[in-house]
């Protein structure tokens, strides 16, 4: 016999399912959608460039989330790397400046870096690091997703921006459900 613990229950589940869903879709709208399509869990697969230039080599990989946060106010996303080291950004868009304004804290970090992004004309998300000064001069460009999950890039750039070096990279695919 069905209760009306279960049904409530039931209905609960519902509602939080539904409010997550509507959640999302806040930030698939307009401006938003720029980062906002990139909510969800993600896996990662990364590597670096070795520090003589001779080649990649694997990182340990990491766990990367996204999600919507206040109605589509922001995007906030909490990168969990294995064998630690996390951090979170915030981000949220500026119309008036056409900008996105982006605030990354992490374990390493003493206080917050200040970042600055904007979508390029081939849909790519640029994001130039503001604060602290970056020696060399460094950025990271965020690839449109594919069927497949994302790409993105840390770039270097050892002349003063005239030209950057690839020195990081990352391969997202959705995570699997546990």
């Amino acid at each position: 016999m069905i209760t009306v613990r279960t049904i409530a229950l039931v209905l609960l589940g519902l509602a939080s399912t539904t409010t997550s869903a509507l959640a999302e879709n806040d930030c698939m709208e307009g401006p938003m959608a720029q980062f906002g399509r990139y909510v969800g869990d993600w896996h990662i697969e990364d590597e670096s460039l070795a520090r003589d230039g001779s080649g990649w080599g694997p990182g340990k990989g990491a766990r990367w989330e996204f999600r919507c946060i206040g109605d589509g106010t922001a995007v906030q996303d909490f990168w969990m790397p294995n064998g630690g080291g996390y951090g979170t950004n915030l981000r949220t868009y500026n119309p008036d400046t056409g900008l996105w304004e982006i605030v990354w804290a992490a374990q390493a970090l003493n206080g917050l870096m200040h970042i600055s992004a904007e979508q390029a004309d081939d849909g790519s998300i640029v994001m130039d690091i503001l604060k602290p000064m970056q020696d060399p001069p460094r950025r990271i460009i965020f690839f449109p997703p594919d069927e497949g999950g994302w790409s993105w890039v840390q770039q270097w750039s050892f002349d003063g921006g005239e030209t950057w070096v690839d020195v990081y990279r990352i391969r997202a695919t959705r995570a699997l459900a546990e």
